[in-house]
C-alpha cells in the first residue's frame, strides 16, 4: 500500500506567461477604458444607440480586463493552510463574471434595439463615423496585445480577448450605420448594427461561461481523454486495474489528477509510481498527480511477466 504526490510546476515557463498576461491585461485595460468614456459621451452626443451599445460592450471589456488583471495578481498569492491551492481558481470566477457580463449586456441591447425600430431617432452619422474608426482603431491595438499573452491556455485571457473582439465587431458596425445613414438616410441601420453586435456578444459571453463552469464543476480538461488515459495507466506492467479516477483542473493549463493503481503481487511499488508519472507527464501533459499504489488480490495475469 502506498501514496505518492508528483509535484513539479515548471516554474519558469509559467511565471514568464504569467508576466506576459498581466502586462497585455493592464495595458488593454488603460487603452480600452480611456476610449469607453469617450464612446459614452459620443453615443449621447450623437444619439447613437450603435455607439452606445459599443460603448457599453467596452465598459464590460474595461471591467473584464479589470477583473482579469486582479484575478492574476491574486493568483500569485502563495497557497495557505486555509487555502492549499492558493487562488488560482479566481481566475476562473473572473472568466465567468465576465461571460455572465456579455450575456446580460447584449440581453439590454436587443431590448433598446426593439424599441428603436419602431421608431429610429435623428442619429448625428458624421461624429459617429468618427468615434466608431477610432474605436476600431483602438481595439485593433488592444486585441493585438492581447495575442502577445497566453490566450490560447488561459481562459481568462482569452475571455478578455472575445470581449475585445466582440468589440472590434462592433466598431466596425458603428461604421457601417454610419456611412448608410449618411449616404442613404437608412436611420435603421443604427439599431441593425447594435443587434448584429448584441448576437455576436451573446456567442462569445456563452462561450466562456460554459468553459469555466465547466473547470468550475470539476470537469474533466477537453483535451484529455478520460478512457485514452486509463487504458494508458492499463497498460503498465503489472497494473492489474485502475480505480477512483479523478481528473479536473484548478484553472486553465494546470490539470490534476488522483486514482488508485491496483497492481499484481510481483509488482515493484516505486516502479509503477515512476512509469504512471512519466506516462502522465509525458503523454497527457498531467505535471500534478496523486497516485495511491496498491496491491490486487490476485497475482500476475502472465506469471513470467517480468515487472520492473
Amino acid at each position: 500500500m502506498g501514496h505518492h504526490h508528483s509535484h513539479d510546476h515548471g516554474h519558469g515557463h509559467h511565471h514568464h506567461h504569467h508576466s506576459d498576461n498581466k502586462k497585455a491585461l493592464l495595458l488593454s485595460f488603460v487603452l480600452i477604458a480611456t476610449f469607453m468614456v469617450i464612446e459614452v459621451i459620443g453615443g449621447i452626443l450623437t444619439n447613437s444607440l450603435a455607439l452606445l451599445s459599443d460603448a457599453g460592450h467596452m465598459l464590460s471589456d474595461a471591467a473584464a480586463l479589470g477583473l482579469s488583471f486582479f484575478a492574476i495578481k491574486l493568483g500569485e498569492r502563495s497557497a495557505t493552510q486555509a487555502k492549499t491551492y492558493g487562488y488560482k481558481r479566481f481566475e476562473i470566477i473572473a472568466a465567468a463574471l465576465n461571460g455572465l457580463t456579455l450575456i446580460a449586456i447584449s440581453i439590454f441591447i436587443f431590448i433598446e434595439a426593439f424599441e428603436r425600430f419602431s421608431n429610429p431617432p435623428e442619429v448625428q452619422s458624421m461624429g459617429m463615423l468618427i468615434i466608431s474608426t477610432l474605436g476600431l482603431l483602438i481595439n485593433i491595438a488592444a486585441a493585438f496585445i492581447l495575442m502577445k499573452g497566453d490566450k490560447d491556455e488561459n481562459l481568462n485571457v482569452r475571455s478578455a480577448f472575445l470581449h475585445v473582439l466582440g468589440d472590434m465587431l462592433g466598431s466596425a458596425g458603428a461604421i457601417v450605420a454610419a456611412l448608410l445613414m449618411m449616404f442613404f438616410g437608412w436611420g435603421i441601420a443604427d439599431p441593425i448594427a447594435s443587434v448584429i453586435v448584441a448576437v455576436l456578444i451573446i456567442i462569445s459571453g456563452w462561450r466562456v461561461t460554459k468553459d469555466s463552469f465547466h473547470i468550475l464543476m470539476e470537469g474533466a480538461p477537453e483535451q484529455i481523454d478520460f478512457e485514452s488515459l486509463r487504458n494508458a495507466l492499463m497498460q503498465i506492467p503489472c497494473v492489474k486495474d485502475v480505480h477512483d479516477l479523478h481528473i479536473w483542473s484548478v484553472t486553465s493549463g494546470m490539470p490534476m489528477l488522483s486514482c488508485h493503481v491496483a497492481i499484481s503481487v510481483e509488482g515493484v511499488h516505486d516502479s509503477v509510481l515512476r512509469q504512471a508519472q512519466s506516462m502522465l507527464h509525458d503523454k497527457f501533459g498531467i505535471e500534478h498527480s496523486t497516485i495511491q499504489v496498491e496491491k490486487a488480490d490476485n497475482g500476475c495475469a502472465n506469471p513470467h511477466e517480468v515487472c520492473n
